[in-house]
């Protein structure tokens, strides 16, 4: 699954941080915390890598 905007990358990446043990899970907030609960790494790596040239800011 691709990002759909640079946001929804960011907090991928985040959340992809939390889950290698690079960042503490508790300092996640929003979408980023949801991810890292829902989502497996293959799936947030794979969000994360979205060439990000082309995407919105936002998709509201």
């Amino acid at each position: 699954m691709k990002a759909q905007s640079k946001a929804q990358q960011r907090a991928a990446g985040a959340a992809l941080s939390a889950k290698r043990g690079e960042s503490k899970v508790k300092d996640l907030q929003g979408a980023a915390k949801d991810m890292y609960e829902t989502m497996t790494e293959a799936e947030l790596e794979e969000m994360a890598s979205t060439d990000h040239d082309d995407l919105p800011e936002r998709t509201d």
